[in-house]
């Protein structure tokens, strides 16, 4: 029989994981992000889309033409 004790998952509250990321933040670099480069439709070979998947997307405002 084993004497290891399996110990709890950390506890840690959200405040505590919060302090965690603002000390850490100063050590992460983001680099900048740049605009996609667009592409003509007509380049776009073998993309095939569901009707029910483009009926969706079709009826969504944000995407709607």
């Amino acid at each position: 029989m084993s004497n290891h004790i399996a110990l709890r998952e950390s506890e840690m509250s959200l405040a505590e994981l919060r302090g965690d990321c603002a000390r850490m933040a100063p050590h992460w670099t983001a680099h900048p992000k740049s605009a996609p480069a667009t592409v003509a439709p007509s380049r776009i070979h073998g993309v095939t889309v569901p009707a029910a998947s483009a009926r969706l997307i079709d009826a969504m405002e944000d995407y709607a033409g």
